[in-house]
């Protein structure tokens, strides 16, 4: 497996600041972009362009949370975590209350239709503000729970920093994979979560 940390010269740990990631990533990557390679040889530019997706790829993969844990979880642990689908411990009231708001506010989507009056446009359009306050409102618990996850991963830098060197045999087990774990999976139903919220205030907006 490509440690896409060590390509990027990046000590493996949970948080990364995402605009240093990308200088860093601006800096090994531009002797190797297209623009800079275009009058050389063609051995010479598709070596440049493999060693530039290379390099990209490895930026995409650490810059986003959830896939960064993913990838530092693989390399740590040798595998894959395994039920992704367990709800994270701290989440299950969140998880409870979006599934229950999104089939609501789709019933809500599919009954509205066309209003044909006027008075029902307007109490159309009443209902719909008042769907999109309360997905904004959950979205923004949402957010707050990412946050908390965020600090969370960036104070586990330090004990990526204290523990033995890659290759020690002594380093597994002085790292909290498991909590890390638990954090991945939560990032995961945050990013899902995000996701089902941002498609219904587009379907409300409409």
């Amino acid at each position: 497996m490509v440690d896409a940390f060590e390509l990027l010269s990046e000590q493996r740990r949970p948080w990364l600041d995402e605009a240093a990631l990308k200088g860093r990533f601006i800096e090994q990557s531009s002797p190797f972009h297209p623009d800079r390679v275009h009058g050389a040889s063609e051995a010479d530019r598709l070596a440049a362009t493999a060693r530039y997706t290379e390099l990209n790829a490895a930026f995409n993969r650490l810059r986003e949370p959830r896939d960064r844990l993913l990838h530092l979880l693989e390399l740590e642990s040798g595998g894959s975590p395994g039920d992704i689908q367990r709800i994270p411990p701290g989440t299950m009231d969140l998880f409870v209350e979006i599934g229950q708001t999104c089939r609501d506010c789709d019933a809500f989507l599919a009954a509205r239709g066309t209003p044909t009056s006027p008075m029902l446009k307007l109490k159309s359009m009443r209902e719909g503000l008042d769907w999109s306050g309360r997905i904004d409102a959950l979205r923004e618990q949402v957010m707050g729970k990412r946050a908390e996850l965020v600090a969370e991963l960036e104070a586990m830098n330090r004990i990526w920093a204290d523990a033995p060197a890659v290759g020690d045999p002594l380093r597994r087990a002085a790292l909290p994979l498991e909590r890390l774990e638990q954090l991945y999976r939560a990032m995961s139903y945050v990013g899902r979560w995000t996701g089902q919220l941002d498609e219904r205030r587009v379907q409300l907006a409409m």
